[in-house]
């Protein structure tokens, strides 16, 4: 049985969850009493299936996770949700640590690794940091997900337009490059602005670069 402290992330709206994973149940219990002395929720488990058999949270969070732990290790859990495409910032926390450890963990992405006993303000803060890191994570994915639904409304041709456009092509040159009336791509243009979204050409570019559209530049006579 997993232990729970506090309403899960679907009861209490957005508010960041800090998940635990430690066979040491005395350390769960201190370490849920000091997130919740912050005002933080908290789900601990005594095992890495234990957390596996959890639906990934919807809301801003972090995992801090004990590097031994009975079957499935710390670090194996890493992979397995790097493998699921989960990505809770982690926080290690061990007191049987040594430098490949950390190296390995730290390259596969955690947060930090902080050695047993762990002072309360040091976790505190590793936790903050973690939390903060995956609420822009969020934000950044919620606003790419924004800008590739607007973009494949688009329809093929406007999908061209767009590309040269962002490329730095004038819209004559664009005109050209499709075999287009110069009159014609401005149509284009606006109604790629609209569907888009865009205020101006700078704010096409940067969704044009956020969803990975970076041509060359094509070699057109003027």
């Amino acid at each position: 049985m997993n232990e729970r402290a506090g309403p899960s992330p679907k009861e209490d709206g957005d508010q960041p969850i800090v998940f635990i994973v430690d066979d040491d149940a005395s350390m769960r219990r201190a370490l849920t009493n000091l997130f919740e002395s912050v005002g933080l929720k908290v789900e601990a488990f005594g095992s890495a299936p234990q957390l596996l058999q959890t639906k990934p949270p919807e809301v801003p969070s972090c995992l801090v996770l004990d590097i031994r732990l009975p079957g499935t290790s710390g670090l194996e859990l890493q992979t397995d949700l790097a493998k699921a495409n989960i990505h809770t910032p982690i926080i290690f926390i061990t007191g049987h640590g040594d430098i490949p450890m950390t190296v390995r963990a730290m390259k596969s992405g955690a947060i930090d690794f902080l050695t047993k006993p762990v002072r309360d303000q040091e976790i505190l803060d590793a936790v903050q940091a973690a939390i903060e890191r995956d609420r822009k994570r969020r934000d950044l994915y919620k606003t790419v997900s924004d800008v590739r639904s607007r973009f494949e409304s688009l329809t093929s041709r406007e999908r061209d337009v767009l590309s040269l456009v962002t490329s730095g092509l004038m819209n004559k040159q664009v005109a050209a490059q499709l075999g287009l009336a110069e009159i014609t791509v401005k149509i284009y243009r606006g109604q790629i602005m609209r569907k888009m979204g865009a205020k101006s050409l700078a704010d096409l570019v940067r969704m044009s670069e956020a969803l990975g559209i970076r041509p060359s530049k094509p070699d057109v006579q003027t």
